[in-house]
């Protein structure tokens, strides 16, 4: 099992700032640390003028890949599973995301942005998670905010893993909760 404190999760409520947070937390980890090996991937909304039309997949190395979409409209993406209005390209995911979990001996952190319902409709994608998690290699990812009270199964068993802290985002406390991170991870980098 993962050493205490090496999993970061950020919740919130949808566009509070949880992938923000997380890529500034990465930039400033990369400018004291230039030679840091990063894996993983963060998602971003698709904007057509105000209208969000869906989401994509972004590795660190700047690879992009469809995750959902209100536009398509193919013979496969009627069978695509649906989140609200997004069709969820699962093929797209998993051929982008999936393989930037990958554990490697040189990776001194992950990121996945987000662990969420979109995501998990993947067979693949957590069980590359939990290999994450065991690897005892530090994870900052993010996880939705419980809707009704409950949260999916899969970011439950993420809250609940021993090594795992929630930092629960909101307008007035994310430049704290990002300098909090920042510190927790160099912490953890330095002495890896």
């Amino acid at each position: 099992m993962a050493a205490p404190g090496k999993c970061f999760l950020v919740s919130g409520p949808p566009g509070v700032g949880k992938t923000t947070l997380i890529i500034r937390v990465l930039e400033s980890l990369k400018q004291s640390n230039p030679s840091l090996k990063v894996q993983g991937f963060y998602t971003r909304e698709v904007r057509e003028g105000a209208e969000r039309i869906g989401f994509e997949v972004v590795t660190l190395d700047g690879r992009k890949g469809l995750l959902s979409s209100t536009k398509i409209s193919s013979p496969e993406s009627h069978r695509w599973p649906t989140v609200g209005r997004y069709r969820v390209d699962i093929a797209s995911f998993e051929s982008l995301a999936v393989p930037e979990l990958q554990v490697k001996e040189d990776t001194d952190l992950f990121i996945i942005d987000e662990v969420g319902k979109m995501e998990l409709f993947s067979s693949s994608f957590f069980p590359a998670v939990l290999r994450v998690l065991e690897s005892n290699i530090p994870l900052l990812a993010s996880v939705p905010i419980p809707k009704s009270g409950r949260d999916i199964p899969g970011v439950a068993r993420l809250k609940n893993h021993p090594g795992a802290s929630l930092y629960t985002l909101n307008t007035t406390n994310r430049d704290a909760m990002k300098e909090q991170i920042y510190s927790h991870l160099i912490d953890i980098l330095q002495n890896h």
